[in-house]
């Protein structure tokens, strides 16, 4: 299949190697997720032909960058991508306007293009462009930074940690935009991050890194609930699913939403009846029982079926379920576990409270 990202690395540094091997989606956005040094952003660089990896091979939807077996090195300025920095990094000198343009005028286009116009909309940046870049907010810096990438129409789009730098309001402030890239645009996504709140919100894919090495690949729900990985047993450990909006209960400030499998009510959220949205749901937040409950303050209780369980050394046992088509991570005492004879392939139900379900 040509329609994809075919990314081929190795390099040494002698304290630090890099071993990639990768076929990513041509789509949407892919999170490259790990601890400071596993080797993220010397990936992006070595995508961007920053960084030269003297054994590497680079296709972007067949198109090959890089090829060492045939001495093929194509230049940074000669692959179609953009880069978005931590720091917005705009021309200090130059109005909005004047960045986004400079730009352009490398691929010779200007800013009448029906391109141009839907990217400025999209990031919300219409009421910036005679601005100097001292007078915008960091978030604003940002989409500008974002949007000078994106108008030169690139193959693929490269962001290093770029809400690193801005507070947790600008932050808030920020995240719908990116969100709305993957929906709107038709260009994959490469976006580093340490963030488990980033890779939440935004990753439809998702690369765990750790050393310089993949410690797993694949689709965002499937890669978080892998018991045989480290993430699965953090006290951050969380599924995410992808539900739509049904209805509100403004009595009880409420919201329905549903899935391919039931039904779950949420604190109120201000969206739309048919609204795709994501939730967060911590494992921590999730109880399991063998029977409905009869008398409980837990609004949401669904049938599940254990895939998978496993026993930490601190005496947590970490469960996999599965309700409906969709992964959920469970974390109960061992003892929990024992009592109730926890086994693979049992019907059980889930006990989720409202209040732990974080909506995105």
């Amino acid at each position: 299949m040509t329609q994809a990202i075919i990314a081929q690395f190795k390099l040494d540094y002698g304290s630090f190697q890099l071993d990639i091997d990768l076929k990513l989606p041509s789509s949407g956005i892919t999170v490259l997720f790990g601890h400071s040094g596993s080797g993220k952003t010397t990936l992006l660089r070595c995508i961007a032909g920053l960084q030269r990896a003297p054994q590497g091979f680079l296709a972007i939807n067949g198109t090959t960058w890089q090829d060492s077996s045939k001495k093929l090195f194509l230049p940074t300025y000669q692959r179609s991508l953009g880069y978005v920095f931590q720091e917005a990094n705009l021309f200090a000198h130059l109005t909005v306007l004047g960045n986004l343009c400079y730009g352009l005028k490398r691929i010779g286009q200007d800013e009448k293009t029906e391109k141009f116009v839907q990217i400025i909309e999209l990031l919300g940046i219409e009421h910036l462009m005679a601005r100097m870049p001292e007078r915008l907010s960091g978030g604003e810096r940002q989409r500008v930074a974002i949007a000078r990438a994106l108008v030169l129409n690139p193959e693929v789009l490269l962001m290093d940690e770029p809400l690193a730098s801005l507070d947790a309001k600008r932050k808030q402030e920020i995240l719908p935009f990116l969100t709305r890239l993957h929906s709107e645009l038709n260009i994959p996504v490469l976006y580093v991050t340490h963030s488990q709140q980033e890779v939440a919100q935004l990753a439809d894919y998702l690369v765990l890194l750790a050393d310089g090495k993949v410690q797993a690949a694949g689709l965002l729900a499937d890669t978080l609930s892998r018991l045989d990985l480290p993430q699965s047993q953090d006290r951050q450990a969380a599924s995410v699913w992808q539900v739509t909006v049904i209805e509100h209960d403004p009595a009880y400030h409420l919201t329905r939403v549903a899935f391919e499998g039931g039904e779950l009510n949420l604190p109120a959220i201000n969206a739309a009846p048919n609204t795709v949205i994501r939730i967060q749901i911590y494992a921590r937040d999730v109880s399991i029982t063998l029977e409905v409950a009869k008398a409980t303050s837990i609004l949401n209780v669904l049938p599940a079926i254990i895939t998978n369980i496993i026993d930490d050394e601190e005496g947590q046992s970490i469960v996999r379920l599965q309700v409906g088509n969709l992964p959920l991570l469970a974390h109960i005492t061992r003892k929990s576990a024992q009592l109730l004879d926890l086994q693979i392939g049992i019907a059980v139900y889930v006990q989720i409270k409202s209040t732990s379900l974080l909506t995105h």
